[in-house]
């Protein structure tokens, strides 16, 4: 006979073949309590889960020695659990920390710069507020100069001894333009300390194509730059009087130095120059362009070159107020305030013959440039056949300047409105006017300064003026019915023309943007000062070896070709990065002259 059976008896079965259960049904109140267990069973099961969950961690846990259920491998494992999530909490909380505490950084990873994103909107004008704050310049003047850091690479300049204490006096001729001329003068201060030599106030070396005579003095400020660099170097404005024959350091071959390599180490003139000084106590380097490395040198000595750069060397009072000016008249020339660009167009006819890159024209003009290139570079130049692929080449690399052409299209797709302010410096523009058409159609408020060549040609007026390919000047129309500056403003700079230059410096350091289309020695000095006041103001730094590579493609759109610029260009806005190796401190000085704010 088959035996029917509730189903609770055999639960109850189950439950009681726990050992747990079995000495309870022992108890007479079993039955009594069996019905309130089971109306309550959620609560219980919710209760013992929770109890089973904590049961599970309180046995991985080292604190449960006194169990008997315990294993040693357990509380080995446990340890090791325990000890994992502490370390794993600890670089967690420092990580966070780290990162709310880093200054903004961009990072190099060959070629690409990788900078931290941030929340803000981008601007046209300025660049990130967050990424402006990290860095503080720290090159200016101290109570003691740097004698004392110094001290630990050189022995021998512990301590400034008075002028006729030194070990000689040192001369240089500052060649080249303006801007060269300030990098060697940053550089003789900086050898002038290494050597502990007194520096006679260098001498602006005569320029062989406009016959410029400017003098130190003509355009910055002496007395400033002596009292303000008096802890560090001993200066004196001449050749001192017992020295007789003053001609002898222009001519005489055993008053200068000449085997100076480029880049030279300052262990190279502790050994090399030094010595001679002592022994002759004034001599003259030459050539000096570019004659002292950078990380080669003590990390103070580029701190130095720094400060003469940024804090010594200031232009006379009337060459900053007549930028002021002109940077006035800039920002209100549609009758209310307006930020304004600079256009550094690297552009002219030497400057496209030395490149050696091909650029659109006619036969004429492409057969002109070739006689023109001939005869100024013939070692280059060979038989012109191997010209072509050098050509090609170069503008793949992103060697080549940019026409003015293609800084129109790349600063429009940028998204730079068709009103917007644009102080061109530049010199004789090749191609003239055909050649500046796309610029000034695509943005016709272009605002120049009076160009080198109209001060030593002839008459000044309020234009600006073109080279055609035929080398004869002419005159182009105004580009606006107002004069940035008139005759009588700028005839005191006639007689220098270095002050033009000085003039084209201020205006294009104090913009709201700044925009470089080739390499030199001026954009580099302005990106590195924009930098140094605080990264807050754009440098623009197109990337043309990209820019050639879009401008070869026929089947890009101009949607893709924005995407392109806009993408590429995000991170070359003089934003913070660190001065790698083998890279001069003019146009990056963070590292050794920046601190963390």
């Amino acid at each position: 006979m088959v035996e029917l059976r509730h189903p609770s008896s055999s639960l109850g079965s189950r439950v009681a073949s726990s050992p747990m259960k079995r000495d309870e049904d022992t108890s007479p109140l079993i039955h009594d309590h069996f019905s309130q267990h089971v109306e309550d069973h959620p609560r219980h099961s919710s209760r013992d889960r929770e109890r089973s969950f904590w049961w599970q961690t309180y046995s991985f846990s080292p604190f449960s020695k006194d169990d008997p259920r315990f294993s040693q491998r357990g509380s080995r494992i446990s340890l090791f659990l325990l000890l994992f999530v502490a370390i794993a909490g600890l670089i967690s909380i420092f990580s966070i920390l780290h990162r709310l505490n880093s200054p903004y950084l961009c990072k190099k990873d060959g070629i690409v710069l990788h900078c931290p994103r941030v929340k803000e909107k981008p601007s046209l004008w300025e660049n990130p507020f967050s990424a402006t704050t990290s860095w503080k310049p720290c090159a200016e003047r101290r109570e003691g100069g740097i004698s004392a850091k110094v001290s630990h690479y050189f022995e021998h300049c512990a301590d400034l001894p008075p002028e006729n204490e030194t070990s000689g006096y040192l001369f240089i001729h500052a060649e080249g333009g303006l801007n060269q001329q300030r990098i060697a003068i940053c550089n003789a201060v900086a050898v002038a300390k290494i050597m502990n030599a007194t520096l006679i106030l260098p001498v602006l070396k005569q320029d062989q194509i406009w016959k410029d005579q400017t003098k130190f003095e003509d355009i910055f400020d002496v007395d400033h730059f002596i009292n303000y660099l008096k802890d560090d170097v001993r200066i004196v404005r001449d050749i001192p009087e017992w020295f007789t024959d003053k001609s002898e350091l222009f001519t005489s071959i055993r008053r200068t130095v000449k085997n100076i390599p480029k880049y030279a180490p300052a262990q190279f003139y502790i050994d090399n120059v030094l010595p001679r000084i002592k022994e002759k106590k004034i001599m003259s380097l030459k050539p000096f362009v570019d004659r002292l490395g950078y990380d080669n040198v003590p990390p103070e000595i580029n701190r130095l070159r720094c400060r003469v750069n940024y804090h010594a060397l200031k232009f006379l009072p009337e060459i900053e107020q007549m930028s002021d000016l002109l940077v006035s008249r800039m920002r209100n020339r549609t009758g209310s305030p307006n930020p304004y660009m600079a256009l550094h167009l690297r552009f002219e006819k030497g400057m496209v013959g030395l490149s050696f890159c091909d650029f659109v024209g006619t036969r004429e003009e492409k057969a002109r440039m070739a006689e023109y290139r001939q005869k100024e570079w013939p070692r280059r130049y060979k038989n012109g056949t191997h010209l072509w692929q050098l050509a090609l080449q170069k503008r793949k690399e992103g060697r080549c300047p940019l026409e003015p052409g293609e800084v129109a299209v790349i600063l429009r797709a940028m998204g730079y409105p068709k009103e917007t302010q644009i102080y061109v410096a530049s010199g004789q523009v090749y191609g003239g006017q055909n050649r500046m058409a796309p610029l000034r159609n695509m943005f016709p408020n272009l605002g120049f300064t009076l160009p080198v060549s109209l001060l030593i040609y002839g008459s000044i007026k309020a234009v600006y003026l073109f080279r055609p390919v035929n080398d004869h000047y002419k005159t182009f129309k105004q580009v606006t019915k107002e004069e940035l500056a008139s005759k009588e403003e700028l005839a005191a700079f006639r007689k220098h023309v270095t002050s033009l230059a000085a003039l084209d410096f201020l205006v294009c350091l104090k913009s709201d943007v700044f925009v470089m289309t080739h390499g030199g020695n001026f954009a580099k000095l302005i990106i590195g000062a924009r930098r140094y006041v605080g990264h807050r103001q754009k440098s623009i730094k197109p990337d043309k070896g990209l820019m050639s590579k879009s401008f070869g493609d026929p089947y890009m759109g101009w949607a893709n070709f924005v995407e392109d610029v806009v993408i590429t260009h995000q991170t070359r806005t003089g934003l913070p990065e660190e001065t790698f190796p083998n890279y001069d401190l003019w146009e990056n000085p963070l590292t050794p002259c920046m601190c963390k704010a």
